[in-house]
């Protein structure tokens, strides 16, 4: 329906990309942290014990607003991840002929959050049963996806999917086409170019398709109270 933009490229018809890395600046423009574990000049550096999550539900711009948004993120960035391309760029992506979503990287104190609440947040706010697509925005690289680090991140993935589907059902949604993987099996994260990063924030009134999908993710015990509800992120959008 979609064209080929909308069907996985194959690994050996995939574009060959580049060694060298996009230039970030590595300095998020809101939370002040470094985007990168290894830390930038100027930038606050991840704590000990930081846990980072990958999390792909559209155009990441939006989706990005909304995860630095929410308590216990120390950073975030974006970039694609899921794919064969070593070091694409962004027209390389919406090509279709890289194999990524467009992904952002969610650093979080485990303190202070956890996967169990950001993925509650994720599940609230995108429609995790249109494949490879979101809505106006058609191809591969707007899939919804989650690529787990951890142990707890796996479980909290897989039982917050399987939960929600029940609510996506009761709503006349079909089943979840979200992906869910170990980060290294879905391969490196590529940082998307500098004017990607934050983009909101320096575009605020720039191009966001993101908001409340109406329903709750019944995950754990976690009450609505606990988390960012839909009214305030939707207050939140631009």
């Amino acid at each position: 329906m979609f064209g080929n933009k909308s069907q996985m490229v194959d690994a050996d018809r995939a574009l060959a990309g580049r060694e060298q890395q996009m230039p970030v600046s590595g300095r998020h423009t809101v939370l002040g942290s470094s985007t990168v574990p290894q830390g930038v000049p100027g930038a606050a550096a991840w704590p000990e014990g930081t846990q980072v999550l990958y999390l792909a539900f559209g155009c990441f711009w939006g989706a990005e607003r909304i995860m630095w948004r929410q308590p216990g993120v120390i950073a975030t960035a974006v970039g694609y991840q899921g794919g064969y391309t070593p070091n694409p760029s962004y027209e390389e992506v919406c090509s279709g002929r890289t194999g990524h979503a467009e992904v952002v990287l969610v650093a979080y104190d485990p303190a202070k959050t956890s996967a169990e609440q950001l993925l509650k947040v994720f599940w609230e706010n995108h429609d995790p049963t249109q494949g490879m697509r979101q809505g106006n925005d058609v191809g591969t690289q707007y899939r919804s996806a989650v690529y787990y680090t951890t142990d707890e991140q796996r479980q909290a993935a897989l039982a917050a999917r399987d939960a929600f589907a029940k609510v996506l059902h009761d709503n006349g949604y079909g089943d979840p086409t979200t992906e869910i993987r170990a980060a290294e099996d879905a391969g490196p994260f590529y940082y998307a170019e500098d004017y990607h990063q934050q983009y909101l924030d320096k575009n605020p009134g720039g191009y966001c398709m993101h908001g409340p999908n109406g329903m709750t993710c019944p995950v754990g015990i976690v009450r609505q109270d606990q988390v960012p509800s839909q009214q305030v992120v939707l207050g939140q959008q631009g």
